[in-house]
């Protein structure tokens, strides 16, 4: 699923007539940046949520055929937030993990050993998070032993064991069991169930992040992922000839 309803309020004036997922970077919108990424790693249909010009969105991607993929959308006529809206979109789920992109964030990241680490560890729900001095400012999730993540942004286990301080990524796996208690048609925060499992001791694990990412929050976060395509730092095609499997089925 990406995640593609937000209003885009600090790219603003931009953002007022162009939804942010559909700003270009390398002369490709963000969004397909992501939808080239799922399908290089064996995906083949992706839920869009949509709000704040949504039709727009719905009109650049159609079906999801050029791409190779299968897009169902879920439309949102009042925001309902990242728990609110994957909540809307779990009947799409059939009872099986998804992964979940933000449509305003560009990565490079092996998509098919995320879902191998997390299928592996049984984990409820996988969060890649990324090292950043400035973990705090973004939200800090703080790692125990074996990759446990034991509190995000303060809330969570009261243990007093070493932390490794992460920022979360806005790529995650999770396990539609997690949703039981989303409240349907609420705006809410996907971390507040992902709160509730880790105080049940669920396994709700980190994923560490070591390739390319920018949220593209900012103007100048904008003109910075720019000249990183032009530097090279990331591609939009993958030069591996071998054909991805599909992961987690």
């Amino acid at each position: 699923m990406i995640l593609a309803a937000g209003l885009g309020t600090r790219l603003r004036p931009l953002t007022n007539t162009i939804p942010k997922p559909l700003l270009p970077v390398g002369g490709t919108p963000l969004i397909v940046w992501n939808l080239l990424l799922l399908k290089r790693h064996g995906f083949r249909q992706v839920i869009i949520n949509l709000h704040h010009l949504g039709p727009m969105i719905e009109q650049a991607l159609g079906s999801g055929s050029k791409f190779g993929i299968r897009i169902i959308y879920s439309h949102e006529p009042v925001i309902l937030g990242t728990g609110g809206g994957i909540k809307q979109a779990e009947p799409h789920f059939s009872g099986e993990p998804v992964l979940i992109l933000n449509g305003d964030t560009l990565v490079e990241l092996d998509l098919e050993a995320l879902c191998d680490f997390h299928r592996t560890r049984s984990a409820a729900a996988t969060l890649v998070l990324r090292e950043d001095l400035e973990a705090a400012r973004w939200g800090l999730v703080e790692v125990g032993d074996k990759g446990r993540i034991l509190r995000i942004t303060g809330k969570g286990l009261v243990d007093s064991v070493p932390v490794t301080p992460r920022m979360f990524a806005g790529i995650h796996i999770l396990h539609p069991r997690l949703l039981r208690h989303v409240p349907k048609g609420v705006a809410s925060s996907i971390i507040d169930p992902y709160v509730r499992a880790i105080e049940r001791g669920e396994p709700v694990l980190g994923y560490d992040l070591q390739g390319y990412w920018s949220d593209i929050g900012t103007a100048e976060r904008y003109a910075q992922a720019e000249r990183d395509v032009r530097a090279g730092r990331i591609r939009l095609e993958d030069r591996r000839s071998r054909e991805p499997r599909v992961p987690l089925k």
